[in-house]
Formats: structure tokens, sequence, C-alpha cells
């Protein structure tokens, strides 16, 4: 319409003079449409790519599905505040707690594949999935794995009252007094139910679940001993067996942990399937261009490798791992297909 507008502007000049205008400003008005065009061609083609060059380019936020202070908490504001640093913009992290993790990560399902709304998660992303079928996001099918982030150690620990304290005694008590002793988890399908259930499995032994909206309250009922058993990760028990206030039987890993070099792994112990790890990842809405995948995934290894980051990890009892997304891929698919037997067995659903 402005372009039919300017020539209809043209009809009082003599023919002669109104031709040679219009012999001029039709060239100009294509070239500005096609040069329009194609710049908003390569903008398009930049988004569709993820403009990996350019990316990032504004703030990015990093979505934690968990409360504020929790493991995965401080490891998503540690990158973050490194990312902010390298590459100049905003980096944030956005705590998107509840339904055992799955509004956060629903979120993060449903955003844009940019590149700007990521997923810093752990092991509940494919243990929500082997519990509840109703989940509107899929472990594998939403996401694109960035990197593997860290690891950290399950172990089993005890009340200082249960009369127990190796890994096989504990087996030998459930089995003389079926369905009398109990133990605690953060919740129904989180991973220190399933562990305990997987345990269970192993074993054949009978142990009562009481589950509890968080770790804070399973541990602080096992510390006051009116919980047998928990099984939670190394460091955040390692404050109550140094105070003298539990009792660690054995940690749940192919070989001894550094931390605690005298406490048995689950192999020793004669229990050699029952290797459990936390794990720790990054992930992005599936379809986010893998320009910017890789890009992440090389910038995340290279903070991995960095002092700072290392201690913070250490500092958590975590074990910095890093690699190609496809590690973490690997990861996810083979919990997948672990759980369910577990779940099935234990008749868990979601709550």
């Amino acid at each position: 319409m402005i372009f039919v507008a300017k020539i209809s502007r043209l009809a009082n000049f003599p023919n002669c003079l109104r031709a040679g205008l219009l012999a001029i400003r039709l060239p100009v008005v294509v070239i500005s449409l096609l040069s329009g065009a194609s710049l908003a061609q390569s903008a398009f083609a930049q988004g569709v790519s993820g403009g990996a060059n350019s990316y990032p380019n504004r703030a990015v936020t990093l979505v934690v599905p968990f409360t504020p202070g929790t493991g995965i908490d401080i490891i998503a504001r540690t990158l973050a505040q490194r990312f902010s640093e390298k590459w100049g913009i905003g980096v944030v992290v956005d705590n998107k707690p509840g339904a055992s993790s799955n509004i956060g990560t629903e979120f993060v399902a449903r955003a844009p594949a940019d590149g700007y709304t990521l997923l810093v998660t752990a092991t509940s992303l494919v243990t929500n999935a082997a519990v509840n079928k109703g989940l509107r996001f899929d472990p594998e099918k939403s996401f694109m794995p960035v990197s593997l982030v860290a690891t950290g150690i399950m172990s089993l620990l005890v009340s200082m009252d249960t009369p127990v304290k190796t890994a096989q005694e504990f087996v030998a008590l459930a089995r003389r007094k079926p369905g009398e002793l109990n133990y605690g988890s953060s919740g129904n399908g989180t991973p220190q139910h399933l562990t305990m259930e997987l345990f269970k499995l192993d074993t054949g032994i009978d142990v009562t679940h009481v589950p509890y909206k968080g770790t804070a309250g399973a541990i602080t009922d096992v510390v006051g001993n009116r919980l047998n058993a928990v099984f939670i990760p190394i460091h955040t028990a390692l404050p109550y067996v140094q105070q003298g206030k539990l009792r660690m039987l054995a940690v749940l890993a192919p070989e001894r942990s550094s931390v605690v070099p005298t406490v048995p792994t689950m192999k020793e112990a004669g229990f050699p399937s029952v290797q459990v790890d936390n794990w720790y990842g990054v992930l992005a809405p599936a379809g986010t261009p893998v320009e910017i995948v890789n890009k992440l995934n090389a910038e995340i290894t290279a903070q991995l490798a960095t002092p700072v980051v290392s201690e913070v990890l250490a500092k958590q009892g975590l074990n910095p791992v890093g690699g190609a997304p496809a590690r973490l891929a690997d990861l996810i698919k083979l919990e997948r297909a672990r759980w369910p037997r577990v779940v099935e067995a234990a008749k868990i659903r979601a709550d």
C-alpha cells in the first residue's frame, strides 16, 4: 500500500519526467524489498539454526525444579555465576519446586527450544517417569541432553539404636523381623525410595516405607531413632556420621569412596546389583539447535575442569563428570530401563 501511494503522487508530473522518475524509483524499491527480505530470511535462518555464533546474546535461565539450598541448586548457581562471568550477560537461576520436581521439569519441556531456558536436574527426572504414567513430558523425547555434570554416591545409614554395624547384619535383622523395621525417604517414588525398594527386591527383606516431604524430615527421624534406616547421598550423610548421630553401613558405588574409605561397598557386602548413583545434569527443550547444545556442552566441560567448580562439587561430595551429550542420553536410557521392574514389584504409584 505504501509503495502504491508513493507512485500515485507522480500522476501530476509530465509524462517524460514521470517515466524517468519511475525508472529510477522502481529499481530502488525492488532492491530495498529484496534487501529487507534477505535480512528477514537471514534473521529467521539464524533463529532456526539457533544462532550459535551469537549465542547467547540475552539472559539465560537455569530452571531448578527443587528448592533453594539443595545440592542441585548449588550446582546451578555455581554454573550460572561462571557462565555470566564468561559470557558477560545475566544468567538467572529460577527455582520451580513441587510435585517431586515435575512442575519445573514440565515448564522447561514447554519452553522455546532456543537455548535460553535450560533444565538443571537430577535422577528424579527418570524415577518420576517410572512411577507416574500421567506426566505431560517424556524424559527422553521432551529434552535434548546437554551434559552430565556430576554424580554423587548413595549410602545406607541406620540409627544409632538399630543394632547392626554392616549391611549383612541389617539384612539378617530384617529377615528375623519381617515388617518390623522401617525406613524413610524424601517422598513416594523418589530416588531414595526406589533405592531401598531395589535393595529389598535384591535381598528379599520386608522393611516398611515411611515417606516424607523432603530428605530433612527423614534424616531427623532416623537421627531421633524413630526410623531404622535411610538411603541418602554421602555428602548429606557425612556430618551426621562424623557427629556420631548416624551409622553408615555401605556405599552404593563400584569402589569405595575417598570421602569415607573405611565404609565398604554394597558389592563387598555381597549385594553387587545394588549400585545407585545420584546424577546431576543439564538438559534443553527438544528441538534446541545442535550447535547451541554443543556450545553449552563445551562450556560446561570447561567449567568442570576449573578449580573453582571442582571445589564446589567436592564440598557437596560430588564427582565432576562432563563428556559429550550422548553420555547423559545413554544414562537416561539406562535408568529408564532399570526402574520399572522395581516400581512394579513394590507396587509404587504416584501420590
